[in-house]
C-alpha cells in the first residue's frame, strides 16, 4: 500500500512580507499555483517564497496542525519559535 504525505506550508511574501498557511500533497505544485494567481487570496501578494513545511501521514493531523499555527497571534512568532535565527 502507497502512503501518502501531506505537508503543511508556510510561504512568504516578497511584496509585502506578509505569510500563508496552508496544506496539500505537493508543495512545489502548490508553490507554483500561489505564485501563478490561482489562489484567490495569495495573488495580490506575490510572488512567493517557501520558508517552512511540516510532513504528516494523515489529512487530518495535517488539517489540525494547520488550524494550529493560523491560531498564533502572529505566524512570526510561530516561526521564530521553530526556526532558529541565523547568526
Amino acid at each position: 500500500m502507497i502512503s501518502k504525505k501531506y505537508f503543511i506550508y508556510i510561504l512568504q511574501s516578497k511584496k509585502d512580507e506578509s505569510y500563508y498557511v496552508g496544506y496539500t500533497q505537493n508543495v512545489d505544485k502548490r508553490l507554483k499555483e500561489h505564485n501563478s494567481g490561482k489562489s484567490k487570496y495569495t495573488k495580490n501578494h506575490k510572488p512567493y517564497v517557501l520558508v517552512y513545511t511540516e510532513s504528516y501521514d494523515k489529512l487530518a493531523q495535517a488539517k489540525q496542525r494547520e488550524q494550529y499555527i493560523k491560531s498564533y497571534k502572529s505566524i512570526k512568532t510561530f516561526l521564530k519559535s521553530r526556526v532558529p535565527p541565523n547568526l
